[in-house]
């Protein structure tokens, strides 16, 4: 596909911005990470080389102990099997992941109780939460929970107000009227009451968040693509348009809206931020995903009632800072290069 010289211009207008450039190739890293994270913190092993056989049991089916010679049916402990291997010294072994707990595994002692300080020699490089989970593994499902999650809800939201949004700029009148009244009304709705009933009649999950969110999340693209579609449809080439003979809605989604952009684009990374804290916040009072899901607010929750574990909350607090930082460099960068007066304040 051949990209027209604006918008080649726009991208290289963006990465002349380092600070924006550079966030948005750790930001990548971040999700190639979480997307890969079972090769990476995983209580199952990666390989597992066995009597001059090779088996994979990290995307594969359940492998249970009696394949391995143990005594048992349910899944394989793939650390004690590693153990096992390298004590009887007969050829076997087993690969294990950088961090080889999951996200929901309770790895508890005798005569002490977690939550557990980072230890190097149990791979816990970041401890344990208060019930025995990995903190580095809960953060690392949890980042990736939590960014599908902004951007599933940026696509809904964006899709619905964008839509309206342009509807009300171009067709105006009283179907513009009729929406400002449904918008003045929904927009003073308590959303945190809503999700509080919402959550003591049933145990909400992704979609149902996801839904619950949109809901109320497609007020505020709405008035930016109302107002921009106000300008464009003044503008020669949906003259044009309209003389040759394309109806309105053509005109609204083929015409305004690629011309409009350059907003949703700006707009887009702080909506991603957004929703991530949004997450967290909802995780943390109670009212978001149900446990035990990896969740950074969860965890946040676990840090403020036991202060004396500092890591808990504070691995929570640094991943959230980097993350939020990340995207607001992106943010920045992204409305620098969509700029048509081309002035920057962030090189």
């Amino acid at each position: 596909m051949k990209l027209n010289p604006l918008t080649i211009r726009k991208i290289k207008r963006f990465r002349s911005i380092k600070r924006g450039y550079y966030s948005f190739i750790i930001f990548l890293v971040m999700i190639a990470i979480s997307l890969s994270a079972e090769l990476l913190v995983n209580s199952r092993a990666l390989i597992v080389y066995y009597e001059g056989k090779y088996y994979f049991p990290t995307y594969g089916d359940m492998i249970p102990g009696t394949v391995f010679g143990l005594d048992y049916e349910y899944e394989t402990n793939y650390r004690e099997l590693a153990e096992r291997f390298r004590s009887s010294d007969d050829g076997n072994w087993v690969l294990m992941p950088i961090v080889p707990y999951n996200a929901y595994e309770n790895d508890l002692k005798q005569n002490a109780f977690p939550p557990f300080p980072p230890s190097v020699r149990d791979k816990h490089y970041l401890g344990t939460d208060t019930v025995g989970r990995d903190v580095l593994a809960r953060l690392v499902y949890g980042f990736r929970i939590a960014i599908f999650f902004s951007l599933l809800l940026l696509a809904v939201t964006y899709s619905i107000g964008v839509s309206i949004g342009s509807l009300m700029g171009f067709w105006g009148g009283k179907f513009d009227l009729f929406f400002q009244r449904i918008i003045e009304i929904w927009s003073n709705v308590p959303f945190l009451y809503v999700i509080i009933i919402i959550s003591s009649i049933m145990v909400p999950n992704f979609y149902t968040l996801i839904i619950i969110m949109s809901l109320f999340g497609w007020i505020g693209i709405t008035w930016t693509m109302r107002t921009a579609t106000y300008k464009e449809r003044a503008r020669e080439y949906v003259l044009a348009a309209r003389t040759l003979g394309a109806g309105n809605i053509r005109i609204i989604f083929k015409h305004i809206i690629p011309n409009t952009i350059a907003i949703i684009v700006t707009f887009a990374p702080f909506s991603v931020s957004g929703g991530i804290i949004a997450l967290t916040s909802l995780d943390y009072l109670g009212f978001g995903l149900p446990p035990p899901t990896p969740s950074w607010g969860e965890l946040l929750q676990q840090g403020w009632n036991n202060l004396d574990a500092y890591w808990i909350a504070g691995s929570v607090v640094v991943a959230m800072v980097v993350t939020l930082i990340t995207v607001t460099f992106i943010g920045e960068a992204v409305r620098e290069a969509f700029d048509p007066k081309l002035h920057t304040t962030y090189e």
